[in-house]
């Protein structure tokens, strides 16, 4: 649009800068808002930088210290600073190429120096150190390179099963460490259940025999005092035959259980070894 005075205007869009030449020398930087410009002084805005933050992805494909390939996806975001639009536009023609060249420069002459599983932890090392040399040359073109973020470490698909199966094998070895200690802990704790059900099942046994031992004594004591002209001895005699005959019927009453009868004393007068022997001499020679 022109005016009475041979002049006319222009917008600067907001988060934007405006480049203003007089006869293709640069004047000066127009800032966001209306501006008025005299095309027949020969000014004219020879472009509109944007101030936002822009992203650029870097894929940069290297070698660690032990020899395996991997590629590494950085993300730098970088943004024109205001004051400097002028550098930003006269001296660099491609800045994307220029941020790119030294990405790959920094991260091929550090990443050959890590090791592949040192390098997944050290990454924020690598892009720290991209960050510092980009700072430095960028600064100079009127760029400001506010993040890099190492996004992604891709080694090649062998490397990558490869670690699979170490990751595994290690695992299952801790499970079994583990399994291993788990039935170690059920064995102690069985052994040491059979052993307190052992103390416990003799102290029981031995109260049983000192409490047969007191009734057997006590019968003794009443039964003497009872029939006069009885020894001690055949007072005890006469309550094993009991017991004897009270053992005999037990095991006939239980219709499960086979039994087999050897001759026998019920007084203990003779060996045990002795009975067997002669009871299976009997045997032998009824079956003649």
């Amino acid at each position: 649009m022109v005016s009475a005075f041979f002049l006319f205007c222009g917008c600067v869009d907001q988060a934007s800068v405006g480049v203003v030449e007089k006869w293709g020398r640069f004047l000066r930087l127009a800032e966001p808002g209306l501006h008025f410009f005299n095309p027949f002084a020969g000014e004219c805005v020879a472009s509109v930088l944007s101030t936002r933050v822009q992203s650029l992805d870097v894929r940069v494909e290297t070698k660690t210290k032990d020899n395996v390939f991997v590629q590494l996806i950085c993300t730098i975001q970088y943004r024109v600073v205001k004051e400097h639009a002028d550098d930003a536009f006269y001296e660099l023609q491609n800045p994307q190429q220029q941020i790119q060249a030294y990405v790959f420069d920094v991260v091929r002459a550090l990443v050959p120096r890590i090791n592949l599983d040192d390098l997944f932890e050290q990454k924020s090392d690598v892009a720290k150190a991209v960050l510092l040399e980009l700072e430095k040359v960028m600064g100079d073109y009127g760029y400001s390179i506010e993040h890099i973020l190492m996004i992604d470490i891709i080694p090649d698909a062998a490397v990558r099963r490869a670690m699979n199966d170490i990751n595994a094998a290690q695992r299952l070895q801790l499970a079994s460490v583990y399994k291993g200690e788990a039935e170690k802990v059920l064995l102690v704790k069985k052994a040491e259940a059979e052993a307190e059900a052992k103390y416990l099942s003799g102290v029981g046994i031995a109260k049983q025999r000192q409490a047969i031992t007191d009734g057997l004594r006590e019968n003794i004591l009443n039964f003497s005092h009872s029939v006069s002209g009885t020894s001690a001895k055949e007072v005890m005699d006469l309550i094993m035959v009991t017991q004897y005959f009270d053992t005999i019927k037990e095991l006939a009453d239980g219709s499960k259980n086979t039994t087999v009868f050897i001759p026998h004393g019920p007084g203990h007068v003779k060996d045990i070894s002795e009975q067997i022997r002669n009871g299976m001499m009997e045997a032998s020679s009824s079956n003649l």
